[in-house]
């Protein structure tokens, strides 16, 4: 096995943190309801995209359609789905200056007030990352979710934003 210098070793530790900081722009603009980040956070044509329930896709404009019709629809004015997405434990491997794969496991919490239900999910992302225009993009995200609860609000709560 080669030797790495400091140099090539500060290198990939500069790569890891790029790809960690685009998983936290791409999971921060899910809960702001940021459309356009999110899907910048995609590579610009032809990613593969497994959402399980939500669907497949092949390219990332289809997935923020959808992203749009469900986070960003409003009930008199106010939004009715609310989300939260804390990822943890980054499994991030380089395959290359410019290819990347990762695994990240995510907490995911959403109120439907349409619905009037919390779920609370357990789900595993698979990734594949690679530089576009100079900055790392998502190339593949399959969403795998390990365990579900959805249950009814109870009786008189109520929930704000912001």
């Amino acid at each position: 096995m080669t030797e790495r210098t400091i140099e090539q070793r500060l290198a990939d530790l500069e790569r890891i943190e790029a790809i960690k900081a685009l998983k936290h722009r791409y999971l921060r603009a899910c809960d702001a309801k940021d459309a356009d980040t999110f899907r910048s956070c995609f590579i610009s044509k032809g990613a593969e995209i497994d959402y399980g329930r939500l669907g497949k896709f092949d390219d990332a404009d289809a997935i923020a359609e959808v992203f749009r019709n469900i986070a960003l629809r409003k009930v008199d004015g106010k939004n009715v789905i609310l989300d939260m997405h804390h990822a943890l434990h980054p499994d991030i491997t380089l395959l290359g200056d410019d290819l990347a794969s990762g695994k990240w496991t995510l907490a995911f919490r959403q109120v439907n007030l349409v619905d009037n239900t919390e779920t609370v999910r357990s789900i595993e992302y698979v990734d594949e990352y690679v530089v576009e225009n100079g900055e790392w993009k998502m190339s593949k995200c399959q969403s795998i979710t390990l365990w579900s609860m959805t249950r009814p609000l109870a009786e008189g709560t109520i929930v704000t934003e912001g």
